[in-house]
Parts: C-alpha cells; sequence; structure tokens
C-alpha cells in the first residue's frame, strides 16, 4: 500500500509523507527537500524501512540556524517531543538483556517492532520507533498483567539491539537446556551431585554465537579488556572501558565454563589443563574488518577458572606522539632521546597506564627499512610486521636477560625489553647499551625519578647507570572529557585547598568540568590521553648519581630545575585545556613531599 497525504488521526504508522509534513511545518526541511521527500512517499511502500531511516540516510539539513544535521538521533528526539513520549538512548551496557527478553517472546517483538528496556516486578518499559502505534499497548499490558511505559527510540537502534538480546538470550537459555543434566563447573566449593555426567560442549552453536556476540560486542564498546569472571551459581562478564569495569552480562556457571573452553580452544590453549594459569592468543576482525589481536590469560579460582581478555587494536596501539598525549615540548625532548644512537630509554608506570602504547608508537617511528628493530617481550603485545619479535619462554629457561644475549648476536640497532625485573636483565640491557645500542625498556616505578633508585637497588653499579642511562619517562592515563557535554565550572574548593601556590598559579580560574550524557553513558568522560614527566640525564644529575651516597630527593629538585615538570604540572597543563579534570589528575598521578 502507498502512502497518500492525508494525515491520519488516531492509532496508526507514520509514513514519510506525514513526517516530511511535520518536518516542513517545523521549519526543518526546506522546499525544495520537503518536495523531494513528497516524490519519494508516493513511490515507497509503508512497510519497507523507516521513515527516519530514509530522511537521515539522505544527511539533510535543518532549514533555520544553526542548521543541525538530520541525524536519525536528533529526529527520533524530536519526533519524541511532537509526540509527548519520553526520548530513551538505548546504553546495551545499562540494559539486563536476559532479564528484559523474558517480558514477551522475539516473534512478538519482532512484529510489533518492539524493544523491552526495563522490567520490573510492577512494570516494563518498552522502546517503539512509532510513538502514534499502540493498538498493542493494552493487550501487552493485560498478557502481562503489568503497567507498559512506552518510550521513543531511534529505529536502527531498535532493530539492532532487538536481535542482539533476543539471540543472545536464546544462545544462553539454549546452552543451558543443552547442558541441563551436565554439573557445575568444577570449584571448591561445589556440592558433588551423584548420577549426573556430561558437559556442555565448547562447540556448540548456541556457545559459539554466545563468544561471537561478545567479542563484537566488545569491539562496539571500545572495551580495552574482558573478564570473564566465574561465581557459584552465575558468572560475569565485565569490560573495561576508559580503565573502568562494567558489567555487561551474567551467564549460568555451566555456561561461562563453556564460553572459557570455546576461548581456551580458539587461542590455542590447553583445554585439559585448569590448575594453572595459561596464556594465549588469537586474532580476529572487528566490525570494521581491521585485525584485532587479543591476548589470552587464564587463573584457577574457587569457582573454576578466570579469564582476562586484552584487546590490542593496530588504530589504538600505535600512534603518532600527539595523539598519545605529548605537548609539543614533551614530543621534542621525546624525539631527542630516540635519536641517540646508543643508551637506554625507560618507560615506567603501573600496569594500565600505557607504557605499551608508548613503547610500541616509539619503535613504530623509528622503524626504518635501514635499521634491524628487535624485541624480546612477555608475552608479546602484538605482532609489527617492522620488528623482529622474540616471546619470553619461561618452560624452556628463556627469559629475558638470555633474549637480549640472543639479541646481540643478531646484528640489532634497536633493542625493546619488554621489562626490566631483575639484575640479570638490567645488566644485559647496560652490555648492550655499551655496545653501541639503543635500548628502550620499562620498569614499575611511580615517576621518573624512581626508576634510578630501581636500578640501585636491582644492584647496578652508579657508574653504569650515568654512563648508560639517555632518560626515563613516567606516564599515566586519565581520562578525558565528553566533548558532547563539559561544561565550565569553578575548581572544587576542597581540591583547591589542597594545592599550593604554584599548583594554583598553574590552574585557571574556569576550568571544564564533567556533565554527563548519552554520548558518554552519563559518565562525563570518553577515552584517556597520556600525561608524562620527562627526565632527561643532564651532567648535573650524573653527577649526583655518581656520589656513594645517592641522595633521589636533590635529583628530583635538580630534574625540576633542569625544566622537567612533574607529572601533575603535567595533567594540570592538559586541565587548563579543557581536556580532563583536576580528580582524574590527582586520582593517578603521584604527589610527591615537595610538592
Amino acid at each position: 500500500m502507498t502512502e497518500t497525504s492525508k494525515h491520519q488521526t488516531g492509532p496508526h504508522k507514520l509514513g514519510l509523507n506525514e513526517i516530511a509534513d511535520l518536518m516542513f511545518k517545523d521549519g526543518l526541511l526546506a522546499k525544495e527537500a520537503y518536495e523531494n521527500l513528497k516524490v519519494q512517499a508516493r513511490f515507497r511502500d509503508v512497510g519497507e524501512k523507516h521513515p527516519l531511516n530514509l530522511i537521515a540516510n539522505q544527511a539533510l539539513k535543518s532549514k533555520q540556524p544553526p542548521h543541525r544535521l538530520l541525524s536519525e538521533e536528533f529526529l527520533t528526539e524530536w519526533l519524541a517531543g511532537k509526540a509527548d513520549v519520553p526520548y530513551k538512548r538505548i546504553d546495551p551496557l545499562k540494559i539486563d538483556a536476559a532479564s528484559v527478553t523474558t517480558a514477551f517472546s522475539y516473534a512478538y517483538a519482532q512484529r510489533h517492532k518492539l524493544l523491552p528496556v526495563e522490567l520490573k516486578s510492577d512494570y516494563v518499559v518498552v522502546a517503539t520507533a512509532q510513538p502514534y502505534f499502540t493498538e498493542w499497548l493494552s493487550e501487552l499490558s493485560h498478557i502481562l498483567r503489568k503497567e507498559v511505559r512506552l518510550v521513543m527510540a531511534s529505529p536502527s537502534d531498535i532493530d539492532s539491539y532487538l536481535v542482539e538480546f533476543y539471540t543472545v538470550s536464546h544462545s544462553v537459555l539454549g546452552a543451558s537446556a543443552d547442558d541441563a543434566h551436565a554439573p557445575q563447573a568444577i570449584n571448591s566449593q561445589q556440592m558433588l551431585e551423584l548420577g549426573k555426567a556430561g558437559n556442555l560442549d565448547a562447540n556448540d552453536q548456541h556457545v559459539v554465537r554466545i563468544v561471537d556476540w561478545l567479542l563484537q560486542y566488545a569491539f562496539d564498546q571500545r572495551a580495552s579488556d574482558i573478564h570473564l569472571e566465574p561465581r557459584q551459581e552465575k558468572g560475569n562478564i565485565r569490560f573495561r572501558i576508559d580503565g573502568m569495569l562494567h558489567t555487561v552480562y551474567q551467564l549460568p556457571s555451566p555456561v561461562m565454563a563453556a564460553v572459557l573452553s570455546r576461548l581456551k580452544i580458539l587461542g590455542r590453549m590447553d583445554l585439559a589443563e585448569k590448575r594453572r594459569p595459561l596464556d594465549g592468543r588469537l586474532k580476529t576482525k572487528s566490525p570494521d574488518g581491521n585485525e584485532v589481536e587479543l591476548r589470552l590469560a587464564t587463573m584457577p579460582t574457587a569457582f573454576g577458572e578466570k579469564m582476562v581478555m586484552r584487546i590490542f587494536d593496530p588504530d589504538v596501539l600505535v600512534k603518532n606522539f600527539t595523539d598519545l598525549g605529548f605537548t609539543n615540548r614533551e614530543e621534542t625532548v621525546w624525539k631527542e632521546m630516540l635519536k641517540q644512537p646508543n643508551g637506554i630509554i625507560l618507560v615506567t608506570g603501573p600496569t594500565g597506564s600505557g607504557k605499551t602504547t608508548t613503547l610500541y608508537s616509539s619503535l613504530k617511528y623509528l622503524a626504518k627499512p635501514e635499521l634491524n628493530v628487535c624485541t624480546i617481550e612477555d608475552p608479546i603485545e602484538m605482532v609489527v610486521p617492522d620488528f623482529n619479535q622474540m616471546q619470553v619462554q619461561h618452560n624452556i629457561d628463556l627469559n629475558f636477560a638470555d633474549g637480549v644475549r640472543a639479541l646481540l648476536r643478531q646484528d640489532p640497532d634497536i633493542i625493546m625489553v619488554g621489562e626490566i625485573r631483575d639484575l640479570e636483565t638490567a645488566e644485559m640491557a647496560i652490555q648492550a647499551a655499551l655496545t653501541g645500542h639503543l635500548v628502550i625498556s620499562t620498569l614499575h616505578t611511580n615517576d621518573a625519578v624512581s626508576a634510578i633508585t630501581r636500578l640501585l637497588d636491582l644492584g647496578v653499579p652508579h657508574y653504569m647507570i650515568t654512563a648508560t642511562l639517555l632518560g626515563v619517562v613516567a606516564q599515566r592515563l586519565v581520562r578525558t572529557l565528553c566533548p558532547h557535554c563539559k561544561q565550565p565550572v569553578e575548581p572544587d574548593a576542597e581540591v583547591w585547598n589542597t594545592l599550593s601556590r604554584p599548583w594554583k598559579a598553574a590552574v585557571p580560574e574556569k576550568i571544564n568540568g564533567p556533565v554527563g550524557c548519552l554520548e558518554c553513558r552519563q559518565t562525563g568522560y570518553i577515552g584517556r590521553v597520556g600525561i608524562y614527566e620527562m627526565l632527561v640525564m643532564s651532567g648535573k644529575i650524573k653527577r649526583l648519581v655518581s656520589s656513594e651516597d645517592c641522595d633521589i630527593a636533590a635529583v628530583r629538585r635538580q630534574s625540576q630545575q633542569d625544566e622537567m615538570r612533574p607529572m601533575r604540572i603535567s595533567g594540570i597543563q592538559k586541565v587548563a585545556n579543557g581536556q580532563t579534570t583536576l580528580d582524574e589528575v590527582f586520582r593517578v598521578a603521584p604527589l610527591y613531599h615537595e610538592d
């Protein structure tokens, strides 16, 4: 049936013709765009595609200033206001898909294009893209014996999440049914159930679908890590997004065990070994078609194996220095260090502070056809064709020190050592530097100056440190403010009062603060950026380190006289630029007693 120009009253489905009239009346469409839509409406079936999709795909701009793009989200919110129905931007991380999909069947949801988004004891919230089509409302309320609350969401969100939520829930239920007589995953508190045998197959089609969904979902949500955590009855799936963990889904224990087994098979790990930690890796493709590597690590817990998958997206792992968060001055200092023909450069910080990204980005910058770049890692974070990468193998006693010793016989120009953990590795790195190689490595220390203390504690002689160490970069990651909702605010009085005079001088009177919107899931932050402090081994610092009684406080004072900015000052500069907040900087950056 084709659309007519006659506007309908009462419950009905909106068509392209009617929406075009409403948009033109509200001043959203220019005359020419309006007439084009009216022509399209004559030849388009009502049931083909939602009219908001059709209009959004044409990338029109509103007639009135500020000439906003008529995106699907904008049009959905506008239409919700016209229909006096609350608008909802669907955040899948905040919807309990396992629960809401029990409200009504997939067939019913698909027939009426409805998506349940919240289920309570006395009401259910249902999203629709057709706010005037409510014939189903009283019927559903009668069947469920609950109040049905209507919200409006974009048709694309409803279509995609309708399939996603019901497919995953169906797969979990199907896998649970397949395993109805199987025992729970082995754990230290398991109750023995006699007369029951069999386990859910890791290659079961339902399990395969769950794993595929899990990986795709993690890519969509910009997760850096996926945590699979078994519990007594249900296991948790959590994503780390911008440094914070979010619970995504809960799986019955047998299904969780099967999902873990499936992932171990994909990661070429020993399926039978559940008593000791294992490592593996797999390569897949993101929704955009880019190759993505995942590093898998298991750990035995009270309720079975726990797995963490770290996602290494090449687009994220290898960046230019500006994207990493380097200021122009910091980039210049860092590149000067990297240009040196020999010596040791250290990158320090705790786990998850972005050291790997800095190392890979730096090696990518250095890698040229005329240079031989070699690495020894534990494990190899991401395979890069420009490097020659070797992995530590503890089972055959190939450690970092042995790896460096082997690399020295491979005619290297630049050597990257994943981490200096002991004196033997430190001595081999120093030997490599003394024999004319540039060595880049990491240490776990709180700040740049502490790297010197750490090397001394390992047993490295102070004269070797002064002879080979070129510089140290300490870093942290801070969350960046959401560009869609950040607003100027005054610094928090409690935080402000804790600042000394030099710090207050660096903070402007007005800074940006987090607000929270649909784009950032009400957190106020999207993405992360690095803050750094760079210690360059000047002549004065070398003389301080060379003394028998090395005074680290004196080294720190001298480094600041040499214009090394402490990490908090680097962070405060990003606060002044509107990139992050004081709370974020103080949360991650160490505070020295001298501050």
